[in-house]
């Protein structure tokens, strides 16, 4: 096959992959109200085969949400409450000792709540540094390894992981190489009237509405490799450079970012921003992303990858509006 007949056929699977994830969404805002920036942030993070860190206060849908994206991209979903007392061996699984026949003895793998293809960790910052550490691995080696042997976790696999920003009491902030697993932190703001009230009509009567499969975990990953194949401008290219290098505060000429920031983002940060662009011009029907997407995923890619000197904090500069210039400033 030719470059223009594989150019042709990337355009028919865009094409084909845009109409199929439009019913993805519908199926989703069937039962997910008012959160449609949270739902394209969450899916674009999947669609680019990587993890998600969803940031809001209890009661926002967060663990529905996951629940129903398992069901509509048909995906192995289960849930962990993470708590203090939570042990790596809780998730990751453990081996045990069994007798067989004759009296000879073996140890048996018996796998965890790790072992699917979309795991809620609620409340991760709950879990102490090491079932953190442990769940480290998995996120970025897709695989665990207990008792010296590496055991796969099945594919594709992607952590959705819940934290709550008012109670910290009892929590252990999660380091930063851990937030940088993540593609994306995605704000989890509260509905607006008309959803609120959507919801509440929709929640409180005789009939509950159950989420329906719109993709299979096949076309799931078929989608995956799609999104890796999408073309990519140099001008996205240079933009995404311009955004990750211009936010260090090391390397850069400008004042602002030097003044107000500790640390910048490292290279994983570009590849997140390179990724989920692709997906975001997909998951709108586009055929190549633009700057645009650059702009709008620029917080959600950043947000955890960099931080604020301490006179910014005691200034009571956000780093929402730190980024937030930073990407009005690309051409």
């Amino acid at each position: 096959m030719n470059d223009a007949a594989r150019s042709l056929a990337t355009v028919a699977e865009a094409e084909a992959l845009a109409e199929k994830l439009g019913r993805v969404r519908a199926g989703i805002g069937r039962v997910i109200f008012g959160q449609d920036q949270v739902i394209e942030q969450v899916l674009v993070a999947i669609l680019s085969g990587g993890h998600a860190l969803l940031v809001g206060v209890p009661g926002l849908g967060k663990t529905k949400l996951v629940d129903t994206l398992g069901t509509v991209l048909g995906l192995d979903a289960r849930r962990v409450q993470f708590t203090p007392d939570l042990m790596p061996a809780d998730i990751l699984g453990s081996e045990v000792l069994e007798e067989g026949e004759g009296g000879r003895r073996a140890f048996r793998f018996l796998p965890g709540p790790i072992f699917c293809q979309l795991l809620m960790a609620d409340e991760i910052n709950r879990a102490s540094p090491r079932t953190q550490s442990a769940l480290l691995q998995a996120m970025q080696e897709q695989r665990v390894a207990v008792a010296g042997t590496l055991h796969p976790l099945p594919v594709p696999f992607h952590v959705l992981a819940t934290q709550n920003p008012i109670e910290q009491e009892g929590t252990y902030p999660l380091p930063e190489a851990q937030l940088d697993r993540f593609l994306l932190e995605v704000d989890v703001p509260y509905p607006d009237l008309a959803a609120e009230r959507a919801m509440l009509l929709a929640t409180t009567g005789s009939r509950d509405v159950k989420p329906e499969a719109a993709m299979t975990t096949a076309e799931l990953l078929a989608a995956q490799a799609l999104i890796r194949r999408i073309p990519v401008g140099e001008k996205v290219l240079d933009a995404i450079l311009a955004l990750v290098r211009g936010a260090r505060p090391e390397g850069t000429s400008n004042e602002m970012v030097r003044r107000v920031l500790a640390w910048g983002p490292g290279p994983r940060a570009a590849q997140a921003l390179m990724l989920a662009s692709r997906a975001r011009a997909v998951l709108d029907g586009r055929l190549a992303p633009s700057i645009d997407d650059v702009r709008a995923l620029a917080e959600p890619v950043l947000r955890h990858r960099m931080a604020l000197s301490f006179s910014a904090r005691a200034d009571g500069i956000r780093l929402s509006d730190v980024i937030r210039t930073l990407a009005e400033e690309l051409g």
